[in-house]
């Protein structure tokens, strides 16, 4: 492979446009789990949010027969589609809704790490902040990708996603397990909290989703199998 730096280089031989998501605590935790996951050439994996495509390349590095990844913005489109490129690893890149995108498709795999921040207001997310904001409880996204599993996955299929603990893992698992998967928490870290989450600390203690002591953030990651 090329030794060119390419210009906002990250560790690992990724880059990434100013405003894509850079491989944090969550996409090490979800990297972890995917790597417990058995991958091999007669796996197709979906990511859904694949931001720089950090674990979509993983993926496709251990040999996945396909490789899909979907993201509402462009940025992190052209941002994935260039780390495939340079590392030469097969990836299919969509920009847009991931259930548009990936309507009468089924997989075996799909990982993601969907945007899960509590956020205030009613107005959409743009430009960076579509990575992580996602409502008023964080699970905007994540109750979108809870009905839709159970559709995207094959029989056998699992599903690996990451989100904070503030969002209710409880509600996660009995939402996927309503949908007809079987769903547990897979495993759980505790991070420092980051500036967003700073930022709205009064915000978040007055929604009863934060104590007013509190420094770290619980991350979970759900894995759940299609039936």
């Amino acid at each position: 492979m090329s030794s060119t730096v390419l210009p906002g280089a990250l560790p690992g031989g990724l880059f990434a446009l100013p405003s894509v998501y850079r491989p944090q605590e969550d996409t090490r935790l979800l990297a972890a789990a995917l790597a417990r996951e058995e991958v091999g050439p007669l796996t197709d994996v979906l990511e859904i949010g694949t931001g720089t495509g950090a674990l979509a390349l993983h993926a496709a590095r251990r040999g996945a027969a396909t490789v899909t990844a979907v993201d509402v913005s462009w940025p992190a489109v052209v941002t994935a589609r260039m780390n495939a490129l340079f590392h030469r690893l097969p990836l299919r890149v969509l920009h847009g809704d991931f259930a548009e995108r990936t309507h009468g498709r089924r997989f075996d795999l799909i990982v993601t790490n969907p945007p899960y921040v509590p956020a205030p207001g009613t107005r959409l997310p743009r430009g960076a902040e579509r990575a992580w904001d996602a409502g008023a409880d964080g699970r905007l996204v994540i109750d979108r990708i809870c009905e839709a599993a159970g559709a995207l996955l094959r029989p056998g299929g699992v599903l690996v996603m990451v989100h904070s603990g503030m969002c209710g893992a409880e509600t996660t698992v009995n939402r996927l397990t309503g949908g007809g998967l079987s769903a547990t928490v897979a495993a759980r870290a505790s991070v420092p909290w980051g500036p967003v989450l700073r930022s709205r600390r009064a915000w978040l203690e007055r929604r009863g989703l934060a104590g007013a002591d509190e420094q770290r953030e619980e991350l979970v990651v759900i894995r759940a199998r299609n039936l």
